[in-house]
């Protein structure tokens, strides 16, 4: 049985900075639509976040996405597609996520729902490197996803998606994600458990014995 102790924490990312942009719009639609179900939502607003690498990673704004990371029981990943890929914007965020800082892993065992925007036709290139990335960073990446094409045909001035297939889609997409991070809720520790690093923790605590016999014998 899934656990109903508290809501599903679901974090979104968006890959764009303008003013309008439609895939914090589609984001901004799928998690009014998952609060619906009954999860809790938080963002992170990319702007002032800084190019991977170019600053330390103590800087607030890679923490404050971090943080968020390891919050989330699930997220949600919205990027535009350009020249047929991923945005800067989106990769900059995924970058400064590690896959480990210690012994904890901020996206290990996350479920993941992918969605993109286009302006023309619809494609499915950005779903797919997104697909990939959730694969490398070791997230539950759940079958259904999210495709909108010719985007600015799809909402109202004020924000709000237009009913269409495509709302039906993302509809589709919240709620597989939603049942997928509570059935997984109290799995997630068994299914990530790997023998490789159960081998190297093994050998630190061998390590770490060692070193306290040998302070032990040499005396202060």
């Amino acid at each position: 049985m899934a656990s109903f102790d508290h809501p599903p924490r679901i974090l979104f990312l968006y890959g764009s900075l303008r003013d309008r942009s439609y895939s914090r719009l589609v984001a901004e639609e799928a998690a009014r639509i998952i609060q619906e179900f009954g999860a809790e939502t938080r963002f992170f607003n990319p702007r002032e976040l800084p190019i991977y690498g170019s600053v330390p990673d103590t800087h607030p704004k890679v923490q404050e996405l971090r943080e968020l990371s390891l919050w989330s029981e699930g997220q949600v990943w919205s990027s535009p597609e350009m020249h047929g890929q991923i945005t800067g914007i989106m990769k900059n965020q995924i970058d400064w996520i590690p896959l480990s800082m210690g012994a904890v892993r901020p996206t290990q065992g996350r479920t993941l729902a992918v969605m993109q925007v286009s302006g023309g036709s619809q494609s499915f290139n950005a779903v797919n490197t997104l697909r990939l990335l959730g694969r490398w960073m070791r997230m539950f990446t759940i079958p259904n996803q999210s495709s909108v094409a010719k985007a600015y045909n799809e909402f109202h001035e004020d924000g709000r998606m237009k009913d269409s297939a495509y709302r039906d889609r993302v509809i589709d997409v919240m709620e597989e994600l939603y049942k997928f991070t509570l059935l997984l809720r109290e799995k997630v520790d068994y299914l990530t458990d790997r023998y490789s690093e159960r081998k190297e923790k093994a050998a630190q605590q061998v390590i770490a014995v060692a070193s306290r016999a040998l302070e032990v014998r040499d005396g202060p």
